[in-house]
């Protein structure tokens, strides 16, 4: 395992611990799109299901129980404990709209056509437009809490460095997985422009503020 695959795993602890914390302080999750957290719980759903298959090592096991814990709390926290802040009428990203092109094309490009592999093919390809929701959501509102953008500062991070880590990997292992380098790298671009407002808004104190959709 090498350096940027563990500065990966760091930062999207990081993201969804932030994210966990600021609703808990506020006591509130508006802003936060629930449509995005139950899209990620579906992906470490179905990625994570070789827990039950194989052992690789003690932190891919912790992380993997980590992972899944913080995702179902955090639809708990969304849709029950502060379900009346939840902001249901801007979080209108049609699901159906990733879900079913998802589903097609893990059936049609996998590694091999059996339950698990399609399941682990789906979660990669949904995991790299699973921000779409929140990102469409923020489009819709205009503006995004500061704490907000740093969850999404720190997921994007996590993508970008596991491009690295990819490379990386190339470079001293000859590995390279088509299906998690393509996906990665789509996820990687829908952060772009945040990327730039971050820098240049919220880094510098600004609200991050967006033009209102027509």
């Amino acid at each position: 395992m090498n350096i940027f695959r563990i500065l990966g795993d760091v930062s999207h602890l990081l993201a969804i611990i932030i994210l966990l914390l600021k609703i808990v302080k506020s006591k509130s999750c508006a802003g936060i799109s629930g449509k995005s957290q139950i899209l990620f719980a579906l992906v470490f759903t179905t990625r994570y299901l070789d827990l039950f298959t194989s052992f690789i090592s003690v932190y891919n096991t912790v992380m993997k129980v980590i992972f899944l814990i913080c995702a179902y709390v955090t639809v708990y926290m969304i849709y029950v404990k502060f379900r009346k802040t939840f902001d249901s009428e801007n979080d209108s990203f049609r699901l159906e709209f990733l879900l079913v092109p998802v589903t097609g094309l893990s059936f049609l490009e996998n590694h091999s056509f059996t339950p698990l592999e399609i399941l682990w093919t789906f979660s990669i390809y949904l995991e790299s437009v699973a921000i779409l929701p929140q990102l469409f959501m923020i489009s819709k509102t205009g503006e995004a809490e500061t704490i907000t953008t740093h969850y999404l500062f720190f997921l994007g991070l996590y993508r970008a460095l596991y491009i690295a880590n990819w490379v990386w990997r190339y470079h001293t292992e000859n590995f390279y997985d088509q299906i998690a380098v393509v996906s990665g790298v789509v996820q990687t671009i829908f952060y772009c422009d945040f990327f730039y407002l971050y820098v240049t808004k919220v880094l510098k104190g600004k609200k991050l503020s967006l033009p209102m959709p027509v």
